[in-house]
């Protein structure tokens, strides 16, 4: 039989503190970090709580649907067992909300099986050294900086970049068995996008959403990325499927803790957001995983960076636990600016001979072409070799920076290769011979300016 308590002492935003007696008999009606809770205003419309802070006898939660009309004499009580999502095969091509009701009309749910939220890491001794790539048919990803299976590496980007539409396509087109998809707190045009780009594209029957709406109370946007990561967990282990999560956006997450440490008058840190930033954010992203003999989960999120600021406390404190970052500014993936750490383990390895090679000469190319583009901005005399720069720094923007642009592996470094061709001549590249030898395609002739002139 469930105790009710009715001793609220206060309700702050979507928080209440109630006074749970220890002087109760027996264990019944007393809470444990994390667990469940039935919050009865009296009027038959109940909603789930979760116990977030135990001090002594007082006990605080928070209430999912919001404290909006909730009485102090409400009852409350306690489930004895922590939260739960869903986990079955028929979660695949359907949508749950942030709470993990489904929002899509599908079949009712309710008698398969679940898993609790929020449990550890995978056990080290379970992992395997990241060494498989994940395909993504994007050039600046699978040339320069490759994504590899159990990797954790978010997208650096600002509000109106198009993060999103470059998000769903690495959805659509990353060659893994599930992606299981967390917005957090979407607006509705954005979620209605997501989805229907992953119906167009006919991966939905291999896809879970879990979407959290800017008008959903910010207490479920905390649960999504733990519904997320225990559902692709389970994927992973027990079915040994290669699962990749998507989460948008991370800042968003950060400041729902911010807001409830707030409500809770816990101390704040760096810029409002309570101390424990960087544990609670690392608690998700270590979730990724290449398991022993099983599958693997592998973490791309967005992180949106305030005023393109990257000491902001939610990019600074992801960079230290993630293994790179894929800078999105301007519409195009920056060289520069990304990085990921993993990509030795794969280059070279489990792609072609040339790849190390060819990515390395073509940046160190770049890099030339925007310092040859500094001069002409500033009327210096520009000579032959900076006009071939000029020619190759437009080149690769047009063929490789573009976010629209989407080529195999393979395909991608022969154009590398073609590029290089038309721009300049072998002994500029300061390759190896047999390389060159092997994939430099015949020098292409000349382009002929509007003048008749060679460019």
């Amino acid at each position: 039989m469930l105790v009710s308590h009715s001793r609220i002492i206060d309700i702050v935003g979507d928080i209440i503190r109630i006074a749970v007696s220890s002087s109760r008999p027996g264990s019944e009606g007393r809470p444990c970090l994390g667990d469940l809770a039935l919050v009865d205003p009296g009027n038959g419309n109940t909603s789930l709580a979760q116990v977030i802070n135990i001090d002594g006898e007082m006990v605080s939660l928070q209430v999912n649907s919001g404290t909006k009309g909730l009485a102090n004499n409400a009852s409350v009580r306690f489930l004895g067992e922590p939260a739960k999502v869903t986990y079955s095969g028929n979660i695949l091509g359907r949508v749950f909300d942030g709470a993990g009701q489904p929002i899509d009309r599908g079949p009712d749910l309710s008698s398969d099986p679940s898993v609790p939220l929020g449990g550890p890491s995978a056990n080290p001794m379970k992992r395997v050294l990241a060494s498989r790539l994940i395909r993504t048919d994007v050039p600046m990803i699978d040339v320069f900086n490759c994504l590899v299976e159990s990797q954790k590496i978010p997208i650096f980007s600002v509000s109106g970049e198009p993060y999103n539409p470059f998000l769903a396509r690495i959805g659509i087109q990353a060659d893994a068995d599930i992606v299981v998809f967390g917005g957090l707190g979407l607006i509705f045009d954005d979620y209605a996008f997501f989805r229907k780009q992953f119906e167009d594209a006919g991966v939905f029957p291999r896809t879970v959403m879990y979407i959290n709406q800017a008008s959903d109370p910010v207490v479920e946007r905390l649960q999504v990325p733990d519904m997320v990561l225990a559902v692709a967990e389970k994927f992973a282990v027990e079915e040994g499927k290669r699962v990749l999560v998507l989460l948008t956006d991370m800042t968003a997450f950060a400041d729902a803790l911010k807001e409830v440490s707030i409500a809770m008058e816990r101390v704040p840190a760096n810029r409002g957001y309570p101390g424990d930033l960087y544990s609670q954010l690392a608690r998700r992203y270590e979730k990724a995983c290449d398991f022993k003999g099983a599958g693997s989960v592998t973490i791309l999120t967005v992180t949106t960076m305030p005023g393109n600021d990257v000491t902001h406390p939610v990019p600074d404190n992801t960079g230290y636990i993630t293994e790179g970052q894929f800078y999105l500014h301007s519409g195009v993936i920056d060289p520069f600016g990304s990085l990921s750490r993993l990509k030795q383990h794969v280059i070279g390895k489990v792609t072609r001979e040339d790849h190390n090679q060819i990515m390395n000469t073509m940046i160190r190319f770049y890099s030339g072409a925007r310092d040859a583009e500094q001069k002409q901005s500033m009327a210096f005399e520009l000579s032959d070799y900076d006009r071939q720069l000029l020619k190759f720094g437009a080149l690769f923007r047009e063929r490789f920076m573009d976010i629209e642009v989407s080529k195999p592996l393979e395909e991608a470094l022969d154009l590398c290769w073609r590029t290089l061709a038309e721009c300049f001549e072998p002994d500029q590249l300061l390759m190896k011979q047999a390389l060159i030898d092997k994939y430099l395609p015949d020098r292409a002739p000349p382009v002929k300016s509007a003048d008749g002139e060679a460019a």
